[in-house]
């Protein structure tokens, strides 16, 4: 596994790269900032400079400052969606798959009509229903992103619960949930662990959407909420806007590039053609 992972591609890599450095800011963001979260240090509307390389915002703020400071909740934001929609979808999933029949259908139609409805559309009206609070946020976008991951357990349980490893485990008599748990879920979570890795992706987009919309949480630092409040000065600030959103280009383009690296890691030809 790890020689396979180590010849993954150089857009990979570039992607953990990226990655790795946001997660850093996310950690320890409050000593690398030049300024605290919330401090003026500046005048309004100063460009990119020496002084403040990401120029200042509508009340003086550094907007480099905020950027690192605003790292970790989008990550965190990002990493819990995911998180939630893995759980939900290798559940529902697992059940459907393990047991067939008619919960295979009703929860698979249930999936079905999550899928057909327009992901941000669903988390726009939840999040305007719901409130602004940040863990409402977090479970709107969990909401609209659980059904591929249920449909890929789903798919992994179909293939796996005739193998003969479960056979023989049903065979000795161990009970549904040991043979769930045990013999058929390490060997169905991969695919849906990498597409975990792109829903980190997804949900941070949905929340710089829903921000951008006014809709997201205005009491904690974000880069949505950055977008927020730069859509008003784009003619005389640009930079306000530019850097957040530059930055979620980039966070948003690395999970994506560091799903597609693991998936051809984890792909079962590229095991035969490659180890």
């Amino acid at each position: 596994m790890l020689r396979r992972l180590s010849r993954i591609s150089v857009s990979a890599k570039f992607g953990a790269f990226v990655l790795v450095v946001a997660i850093v800011l996310a950690l320890f963001g409050g000593w690398i900032a030049p300024h605290p979260q919330g401090a003026i240090p500046g005048n309004t509307f100063e460009g990119p400079s020496g002084s403040f390389w990401f120029g200042t915002d509508n009340v003086g703020k550094d907007v480099l400052s905020e950027l690192i400071h605003g790292t970790r909740v989008t990550l965190q934001i990002g990493v819990v969606a995911a998180g939630a929609s893995l759980i939900a979808g290798i559940i529902v999933g697992a059940v459907s798959g393990y047991f067939g029949g008619k919960t295979d259908i009703v929860l698979m139609r249930i999936a079905e009509f999550f899928q057909i409805l327009p992901g941000l559309l669903l988390a726009l009206v939840m999040a305007a229903l719901l409130g602004r609070r940040l863990s409402l946020l977090i479970l709107a976008i969990a909401i609209t992103t659980w059904p591929q991951s249920a449909r890929l357990v789903r798919a992994q349980f179909l293939s796996l619960r005739h193998r003969e490893f479960v056979e023989a485990a049903r065979g000795i008599g161990y009970p549904s949930r040991y043979i769930v748990s045990r013999e058929i879920l390490p060997n169905a979570l991969p695919p849906a662990i990498v597409q975990s890795t792109l829903d980190v992706g997804t949900a941070i987009l949905i929340a710089a959407a829903l921000s951008f919309l006014g809709l997201g949480d205005p009491s904690v630092p974000s880069w949505g909420e950055m977008l927020n409040r730069a859509q008003g000065y784009l003619s005389i600030a640009w930079w306000m806007a530019l850097f957040p959103g530059a930055a979620i280009f980039l966070v948003v383009l690395a999970t994506n590039l560091v799903g597609d690296g693991v998936t051809d890691a984890l792909d079962p030809q590229e095991r035969r053609d490659g180890s």
